[in-house]
């Protein structure tokens, strides 16, 4: 059972916490001040002022409460730094169960007990085993957190990968898409219909939309975290490349900065082309946006808020559009807008090495993903009986 911190050293603690608002989220910060040590919350600041990206701060903040839990929970201990190989091994055992025996065995996987009080704080949902990527994040997580406290530990033995490989195996949880349908041409197209007026929010969640998804398919937090400086307008380019009497189109770089992939270092950045960039130029006119964050809350009066949108944000505005369109928002989600991208370029022939320039993809597995499932789609292997 966890241990009763007095009243005054939660709240000596929520203070501490607040001066990382911008980072940690608002309706969590009470439950993170009763779980989180002194220790944990000065390796948070410390990271702050290090510079980690909010949203690996936030994703640190989030698993390492979950961790401070469930130890105390499982073992009547607080959590040790470092971690000894058995409690991480524990804590595979306990999360990635086989259902099967499950059945068979009720003390097969996390205990009842100690499944009901994380239950009851609300720091546990899944029904089942958990997702295998959600183990291995927060298991990533306990080892940043460990080598930033100057440790080291035993997250590279062979018994806890041995373990986390064939618990993955029996947990036979199929993996889940971060958005079980892309936000391809044809699904922008609908989406783009019903922000077609001149309202103010109208005007924005075009831009957002055109933006996020020509850009390389941006992560919401990417969006949400864009700035008008990171805008450079560049010189008009043609619409066709090898007719030089084509069109003249708009187009205009953007800095990312830190991503998901990247570090302030990399200077990474993007480019716009054609009706994005006259998209986003409109919106910011309209807006009266000369500086600061571009995509911004609008309220029911048309009313322009300062601050920034945040992730959640971009992600509640497509799923708002796509119900406007008629189609079901749970089956989209921001990242539709990555693999829509992705997708999108995969079925009109663009070499995959050109499409990771713009969706800036480090990994070459992941993004040919999209491009194999594209060719097993328009080949002739899956068509032998039809």
């Amino acid at each position: 059972m966890a241990k009763k911190l007095p009243s005054d050293a939660v709240q000596r603690r929520a203070e501490e916490l607040d001066a990382l608002d911008a980072i940690l989220p608002f309706d969590r910060r009470d439950q993170l001040a009763t779980l989180l040590t002194d220790d944990d919350v000065a390796t948070l600041k410390h990271l702050a002022g290090e510079g980690m990206g909010h949203n690996t701060l936030k994703a640190l903040a989030s698993d390492l409460g979950y961790l401070e839990a469930w130890c105390q929970l499982a073992t009547g201990t607080p959590l040790p730094w470092p971690a000894p190989e058995g409690l991480l091994l524990k804590f595979v055992a306990h999360h990635l169960w086989d259902p099967t025996k499950r059945a068979e065995d009720p003390s097969h996987g996390m205990p009842t007990e100690v499944e009901n009080r994380l239950r009851g704080q609300r720091l546990l949902r899944a029904d089942g085993p958990h997702a295998p990527e959600t183990v291995r994040r927060r298991l990533t997580s306990w080892s940043i957190l460990t080598r930033w406290r100057g440790l080291a530990g035993a997250f590279d033995g062979p018994s806890l990968k041995s373990a986390l490989r064939l618990a993955v195996r029996a947990s036979a949880r199929a993996r889940q898409r971060k958005s079980k349908k892309a936000v391809t041409a044809d699904v922008l197209t609908k989406l783009l219909q019903v922000c077609a007026g001149e309202r103010t929010v109208d005007l924005r969640d075009r831009a957002l939309l055109l933006t996020a998804f020509a850009s390389g398919g941006r992560r919401r937090s990417e969006v949400a975290a864009l700035r008008v400086e990171d805008l450079m307008d560049e010189d008009p380019v043609r619409a066709d490349p090898a007719d030089p009497d084509s069109p003249p189109l708009p187009c205009m770089s953007i800095r990312l900065g830190r991503t998901k992939t990247t570090t302030n270092d990399d200077n990474e950045h993007v480019v716009l082309i054609g009706r994005p960039v006259a998209a986003l130029k409109g919106w910011l006119d309209v807006a009266g946006i000369a500086e600061g964050p571009v995509f911004r809350r609008v309220d029911q009066w048309g009313n322009i808020d300062r601050r920034a949108l945040t992730p959640q944000s971009v992600n509640l505005i497509l799923k708002s559009r796509c119900k406007k369109a008629g189609l079901d928002p749970t089956m989209f989600s921001a990242h539709g807008l990555r693999s829509g991208y992705m997708t999108e370029a995969a079925n009109r022939g663009i070499p995959l090495p050109e499409a990771m320039q713009q969706s800036l993809h480090k990994s070459v597995t992941q993004a040919a993903r999209y491009y194999n499932d594209a060719e097993r789609k328009q080949g002739r292997a899956a068509r032998l009986v039809i």
